[in-house]
């Protein structure tokens, strides 16, 4: 004949499991506190891990003048609109010349660029070595760069060690151009951009670019792929407010840096990458293990 339990004895079981329940809720949310906002930061590298006042992207500038007028045989009077509409419609100025028809080697236009810069502008930087190596998270670098001029400047700054791996031009870019491809020269095939901001309300639009670079978000996004990092989880350090502005669309924490005043889309701001610490010093907080240790040994009762 079937009998139900004392009321005692359900109580008594009830309470075990009340408090099963609830210990395990508190476990797990000590857990969560504990875990770290960030487990990846990524890093501009150009202005952003050394100041523009080292000059080099001033020399970038002169030298893309340069490889335009001489490999590309544009007249001289026309190149310094022409290299600020492209930089602002297309994120770099290479990006913007394959974009408006002209073909070249990207290992001979990264050379002819970057092979002329003042490297010895950049000095061994200890600080930002002995900050970056505190760092108890994941660190990468994400340039629109070529990995040679990246490996050169990360090699001047003392820094080749301090990350991960790198995201830059060969990595976004794995399908290039035939070594042997002719150069074409302006003329025929050649989208007109000055003509076409110069007309009033132009109905034509601008030519798509296959180079795939900072700011576009796809980029961006195909960056975070590559590295496998969640975009809920990575700080963004930029020195272009545009970039930034990207990375926050695609869902990163950003910090600008070689401003002191946050930009729309910047989490953080920075003057020098050497404030680092000052300013998110959250970066490096250390998971304590004790209050976890606390909780479990603790016996929890409703």
């Amino acid at each position: 004949m079937f009998s139900f339990p004392h009321p005692l004895n359900l109580l008594f079981h009830l309470n075990i499991l009340i408090s099963t329940e609830l210990s395990w809720l508190k476990m797990e949310y000590v857990v969560q506190a504990q875990r770290q906002k960030y487990d990846c930061l990524l890093f501009d590298l150009d202005d952003t891990l050394y100041p523009l006042s080292a000059g080099l992207a001033a020399a970038v500038l002169n030298n893309i003048k340069d490889y335009i007028a001489e490999k590309l045989g544009v007249d001289a009077e026309k190149i310094p609109e022409l290299c600020n509409l492209l930089y602002k419609n297309y994120g770099t100025t290479m990006a913007g010349l394959r974009a408006i028809g002209y073909d070249f080697d990207y290992d001979e236009y990264h050379s002819f660029v970057h092979g002329r810069l003042p490297y010895d502008n950049l000095k061994p930087d200890p600080v930002l070595r002995s900050l970056l190596l505190s760092l108890p998270i994941r660190k990468f670098i994400f340039t629109n760069g070529d990995k040679i001029h990246a490996a050169k400047v990360l090699n001047k700054l003392g820094l080749e060690d301090c990350f991960e791996g790198m995201i830059c031009f060969e990595t976004l870019n794995p399908s290039v151009l035939d070594k042997n491809e002719s150069v074409r020269r302006s003329g025929d095939g050649i989208f007109d951009i000055i003509g076409h901001f110069s007309t009033t309300n132009s109905t034509s639009e601008l030519p798509k670019t296959p180079v795939v670079c900072k700011p576009s978000e796809d980029a961006i996004e195909k960056a975070l792929s590559i590295l496998n990092v969640n975009p809920q989880t990575t700080l963004f350090f930029e020195d272009s407010v545009r970039n930034i502005q990207s990375g926050k669309r695609v869902g990163l924490d950003t910090v600008l840096v070689g401003s002191s005043h946050r930009c729309k889309g910047a989490d953080y701001a920075l003057e020098s990458i050497h404030n680092l610490k000052e300013a998110i010093p959250e970066l490096w907080e250390k998971v304590s293990v004790a209050a976890y240790k606390l909780l479990v040994e603790t016996p929890v009762t409703a």
